[in-house]
């Protein structure tokens, strides 16, 4: 039950609805060649071949001509959300460094954002701009328990290539964000701490009392265990601490320094938002659902912020869920990340979700233990089955703008694999043009390797 609760709230994309069979895997699935039919035989088959886009690789490096049709639907968005139908697939993961290196290049985005705390996304920029501290070792720290699945090898290789750049481009460098609100490291109490002792040094003794038992000094993991095993009477009083400290920022003003107040703000906010996700009573299920979508709008907020201070364009990756505009589990996700963005910057944010017809990937089963899961291939009735049928074994499509009649039927409930930290789960009723605007295909998938383990 324990586990259950906290995973409620910090799960990346917890456990719900229809369970599927899933079966655990030694080795992945050879290659299979996708099924074909002629045009005349399916209409919605020949329509989505007119729109697709064949995708050359999910591997980054070499040509990228394949992707100039993603360059066209990205349009001027500032924001672009890149999803993932599993939490721990090679090839989702693959795909987004690749995605990222090329909208770096073509379209001027510089940074890149993951569906991981604000403070761990602060130390991985601190590596990424500056070169400070060893990225195996943030990764290993920051990224535990419900984030274990960003500890792999495609995102060290992401982290290292966005280093390299900023060391041939120092003066136009790309950045690393993260959105999510679990956890907030001590860096963050440090840094609004030493902001009030140089600014308002006569409010420090007020700060370190709100603060008081809040800083961390243990690992993400234990303290995420430790926090949520605390009485909600308890969690509500840190809350409100957390909450009183903020205000109490914000009636000070910039004061001489605007950036920095700026700055100091939002860490605050940070450390807020940590404490409010934690402050729902999560044994019933109105609150659990109200909690989830406190977080999926502080995620979207985080986004927004950083995208109007640093001024560049994001790529956001996470899960289809969060990146979509509707959800598909309204009792447990009211509303996701997708719709707020949509809501605070209209047509500059983007979602592209991401299928898959079979392949693997890696999640907690039953027994509470990381297994790699495998999954044939799509069953009657299904998205991915449909989708699984264009010419092209892996692809891009703009879901705006596909003819009829695979428009309707892109616009239609059905059900989608969309499986999140723990297996079975899904598959859940998906409108797929209703929840992304472009569709991005692959034909099989394979699981991450997951680091340190």
């Amino acid at each position: 039950m324990k586990r259950h609760r906290t995973a409620t709230v910090v799960t990346l994309f917890v456990t719900l609805g229809t369970v599927t069979a899933g079966t655990p895997a030694v080795a992945a699935h050879a290659p299979a060649a996708p099924v074909r039919v002629a045009e005349s035989a399916t209409p919605v088959v020949a329509a989505l071949d007119r729109a697709a886009h064949p995708l050359r690789t999910v591997e980054p490096g070499g040509d990228t001509r394949d992707l100039r049709p993603l360059d066209r639907m990205t349009g001027d968005a500032r924001v672009v959300g890149l999803g993932e139908a599993t939490h721990s697939s090679h090839d989702f993961f693959s795909l987004k460094d690749r995605v990222f290196r090329h909208l770096v290049e073509a379209k001027g985005f510089r940074t890149f954002a993951l569906e991981a705390p604000w403070s761990t996304g602060l130390r991985l920029d601190e590596y990424v701009v500056h070169g400070k501290g060893d990225p195996r070792r943030i990764m290993r720290d920051e990224f535990q328990r419900d984030y274990l699945w960003w500890n792999n090898t495609d995102f060290l290789r992401l982290v290292e290539w966005m280093r390299a750049y900023n060391v041939r481009h120092p003066g136009d460098p790309v950045r690393f964000m993260g959105d999510d609100t679990a956890w907030t490291g001590p860096e963050l109490y440090d840094a609004v701490t030493r902001y009030v002792a140089e600014t308002r040094p006569g409010l420090s003794a007020r700060f370190a009392e709100l603060y008081r038992g809040l800083r961390p000094t243990v690992a993400t993991g234990t303290y995420i265990e430790q926090y949520l095993n605390k009485p909600l009477t308890d969690r509500k009083e840190m809350a409100e601490r957390t909450g009183e400290a903020l205000r109490l920022l914000r009636r000070q003003g910039p004061g001489r320094d605007r950036e920095a107040y700026d700055r100091a703000v939002q860490h605050a906010t940070a450390i807020d938002r940590t404490a409010g996700q934690y402050a729902f009573d999560l044994d019933d299920p109105e609150q659990t659902a109200a909690a989830m979508r406190y977080r999926d709008e502080a995620m979207a907020a985080n986004v927004v912020w950083w995208q109007r201070h640093t001024g560049t364009k994001v790529l956001l990756s996470a899960h289809n869920a969060h990146i979509a505009y509707e959800t598909m589990d309204p009792a447990h996700y009211p509303r996701m990340q997708g719709a707020f963005l949509r809501d605070r910057l209209g047509a500059g944010y983007l979602g592209i979700g991401l299928t898959f017809d079979r392949g693997s990937f890696n999640a907690t089963g039953p027994d509470g233990a990381i297994h790699r899961w495998t999954l044939g291939p799509a069953g009657p009735g299904s998205n991915e089955r449909t989708l699984d049928r264009v010419r092209h074994r892996d692809y891009i499509a703009d879901l705006r703008t596909v003819g009829s009649p695979a428009g309707a039927w892109l616009a239609r409930a059905r059900p989608t694999r969309s499986i999140g930290t723990d297996y079975p789960d899904g598959p859940y009723d998906i409108a797929l043009a209703r929840s992304h605007d472009v569709l991005i295909h692959l034909h099989q998938v394979e699981a991450a390797r997951l680091r340190d383990r």
